[in-house]
This record gives structure tokens, sequence and C-alpha cells, in this order.
């Protein structure tokens, strides 16, 4: 696969970045849509999204710099946000965007913030799943080597191959990576599924807040599954010798979201026996 859509005047056009846009602008689409079921101001999901793109893109690329500073130590600036070839971690992108929906929140002070974070809980595995399609066609974020059938291979200049070959692991003449778990594969189908959970939940919720309680608590356990079919971290990279960056990451969202959960719901039991009292 060619991780070059097309070229502008000789300017690369990566798939990569094409999916992870179409992500954002389905996600925040659908947002809008879901946010009048909600009597939100529509218009406000989308000068939201303004701050989340900022946010999303900022987060993912320090996170991604940070957990690989040998390869970007010494280097320009321009090479540090050079997101176009792939380079973006999704918790660090979640991060960002959570702490510019809470600043947006301020300039808005009538609209809840649980409201809007319910409001963007289902989009945030839509378009992530459309971002893990972009990096099957870029070639990050790969599997781990097997021999199943559905295993992919990556080319050469991909950074499965760049890997596999660093370790010794390819003959001279090879021009594919060895057979991999197509993990980005599995982690958007996963992603695809909570969407339509969430949204299916979004209009049955019992308390604001809940729909992005539920996001957090699915996707930690998702994501640290995914992890193990995972191939593309050094060992130095793990906890304890297994334990891999996504998963640690996992096992601090998880209880997040479980007291994010438990204290809605109460406060939600709480007023009600206030009003009926």
């Amino acid at each position: 696969m060619d991780p070059i859509a097309f070229k502008i005047g000789g300017f690369p056009i990566y798939w990569y970045g094409i999916l992870i846009a179409g992500g954002f602008l389905c996600g925040l689409w659908t947002a809008s849509r879901r946010a009048a079921l909600d009597h939100l101001d529509s218009k406000a999901i989308s000068d939201l999204g303004v701050w989340i793109i900022i946010g999303a893109l900022v987060g993912s690329r320090v996170l991604y710099v940070f957990t690989n500073w040998d390869n970007y130590s010494g280097k320009s600036l321009l090479e540090w946000i050079n997101f176009r070839e792939g380079g973006l971690v999704f918790y660090g992108g979640f991060i960002g965007a959570a702490l510019a929906v809470v600043l947006f929140s301020f300039t808005r002070p009538t609209e809840s913030l649980w409201k809007i974070a319910d409001a963007l809980a289902p989009s945030i595995p839509l378009g992530h799943a459309l971002g893990r399609l972009g990096c099957l066609m870029y070639g990050c974020c790969f599997g781990s080597t097997c021999d199943l059938p559905w295993a992919v291979q990556f080319p050469l200049g991909s950074p499965a191959y760049s890997m596999h070959n660093s370790l010794g692991l390819l003959a001279g003449n090879d021009v594919h990576s060895l057979h991999v778990h197509p993990s980005q594969v599995y982690a958007a189908l996963l992603n695809f599924a909570l969407y339509g959970g969430l949204a299916w939940l979004y209009r049955r919720k019992c308390f604001d807040g809940q729909v992005f309680g539920v996001y957090l608590v699915v996707y930690s356990i998702n994501r640290f599954v995914i992890e193990f079919f995972r191939g593309d971290y050094q060992l130095e990279q793990m906890w304890a010798g297994w334990i891999k960056p996504g998963q640690q990451l996992s096992l601090l969202l998880l209880p997040v979201g479980l007291v994010l959960l438990g204290l809605l719901s109460r406060r939600k039991a709480y007023k009600q026996d206030s009003e009926g009292s």
C-alpha cells in the first residue's frame, strides 16, 4: 500500500493526514448533530471544534516526541512539529482535547461541561477509528509478528520495515516487513463498535456525564487488550518488561472513568432526593 495519496506540485499528501482530517470532521459533524438533542448550541460545538483540533494535535505530538525523545533530541523545532508522516499519540491528543474542552467551557458558562462531554464522547472513537486506518496506510502502530491468514506486511521504508530491519530480522533482499497483526484494523473495528454503543447510550443516558464516563472505561479496556497485539514498542519503553505505554495510561484512565461515573450518578441521586423532599 502506498502511504501517499497524491501529490500537489511535487508536495506529497499522505493518506494518514487525509484520514486524520476526515476523523476530525466526521467527529465534529456527528457531535453537532447530537448536541441538538441535548438543547446545546450546535454552533458552540462547531466553535469548540477549532479548540479541540489545536489541543489534540499539540497534545498528541508533544507526547509522541516525549516518548521518543532519543529520536528527537537535538533536532529542529520544524522536525518536532512535522506530523504529516505520522507521529501522533492518541492519549496525548485526548488529554490536549480534554483540556481544550475545559477551557472552552469557561467561555460558555451557560453550557454544562458534562453535557458537552456527552455530546462529544461517541464522536471520539469514530474519529479515532478513521485515524487508525490512517495508521494502517502509513504503517505506524503496527502489530507483532504472526502467521495468521489475515496478517499484513508493510513495504520498504515503512516504520514496520525499518524496525524489523534494525533488529536484523530481514534478509538483504527483503522489500517487505515480516507478517504482522493488523493491529490498526483491530483498533478501528473496536472503535467503530464503541461509537455505535455510545451513540445508542446517548439517547438513553440517566445523567449528564454518563456517556463520557462509559467511554473512558470501555476505551481503556479496549486499548489495554489491543496493546498485546502491538509490535512497535522497544523493550525499554515497557514497564516491568511487558506493560506497554498505552496499557500504562489505560491503567490510569480506567479508575478515572469509574470514579467519574460513581460521583456523577450519586450527584444525580442526591439532586433527585433534594427535589423530592
